[in-house]
């Protein structure tokens, strides 16, 4: 999940000031994490303290966790209809198929034994919020993306898996979209460019850097192409430290549970 979070933070500074400089600085000053990160620690949170229980339980829980989390953390970037759910005392999903089903996923890649049940808690915790078909489908692509890129499924396996499944085209280069590329939100203008941002990358460095030189969206495209990097590459020491640095100890509290849970019960599977 570091590598999500490590995605966004660099993706931050860039995303209304767009760069396409594969040479852009990796961190600054201002680079921090947004919504993108809070969400996926509060996802992982819900996920790990439910782990067995019913659909029901576990979607009661990240309806807290979500809400909890984001009304702690108010001005890190949500969008205006996930800002209103945030406050509401009665928060149901809207039919959503922004990108914020699939930025917060990652650690429903890690926490799960089979390829199934993977795509059911994706689905889960996409559907609480963005219940649109396309939005749970941003949310699944993502996970399974991160599941197969961690037990050995190879480049070609996984664009051809994401391929038939879920029915985007990854036939594309990103030279090929960057030209035109514009900021969009939607999971069907993002979701295949974060994965082709990963299959191009011959690193995590460069999976990320290509996810951010893409344009549009920078912080949120890095963070799901971050997530499945880290999966699939050994992610840099110094590259997860100043991920944790970058949060504050709270948000360190959390992503500490998660990785205690993950070599608890997680580690062989």
């Amino acid at each position: 999940m570091l590598g999500a979070i490590f995605g966004d933070i660099v993706g931050s500074v860039y995303e209304f000031n767009n760069t396409h400089d594969p040479d852009f600085p990796l961190l600054t000053r201002w680079s921090h994490p947004t919504d993108d990160s809070i969400m996926s620690l509060a996802v992982a949170k819900a996920l790990i303290e439910t782990a067995g229980q019913s659909d029901a339980v576990i979607g009661a829980a990240l309806v807290h966790s979500m809400q909890t989390l984001g009304r702690q953390y108010p001005n890190c970037g949500y969008g205006g209809m996930f800002r209103q759910w945030l406050r509401s005392t009665d928060p149901q999903p809207y039919n959503s198929f922004g990108n914020g089903s699939a930025m917060r996923v990652a650690a429903a890649g890690w926490l799960y034994p089979t390829l199934d049940s993977t795509l059911h808690a994706a689905r889960l915790t996409a559907e609480v919020t963005h219940n649109h078909p396309e939005g749970i489908k941003g949310a699944e692509a993502i996970a399974a993306a991160v599941f197969l890129a961690r037990t050995g499924a190879d480049k070609a396996m996984i664009r051809t898996y994401i391929s038939d499944t879920f029915g985007y085209d990854l036939n594309r280069t990103l030279d090929e979209i960057r030209s035109s590329y514009a900021f969009y939100e939607t999971c069907q203008r993002s979701v295949p460019e974060a994965i082709l941002a990963f299959l191009e990358g011959r690193s995590y460095e460069d999976v990320i850097r290509k996810a951010v030189t893409l344009g549009g969206d920078s912080d949120t495209i890095a963070c799901m192409a971050g997530a499945i990097a880290e999966a699939y590459y050994p992610m840099p020491h110094q590259y997860r430290e100043e991920a944790l640095l970058r949060l504050d100890a709270p948000l360190q509290h959390i992503a500490a549970q998660y990785h205690h849970y993950y070599r608890s019960h997680c580690r062989t599977l």
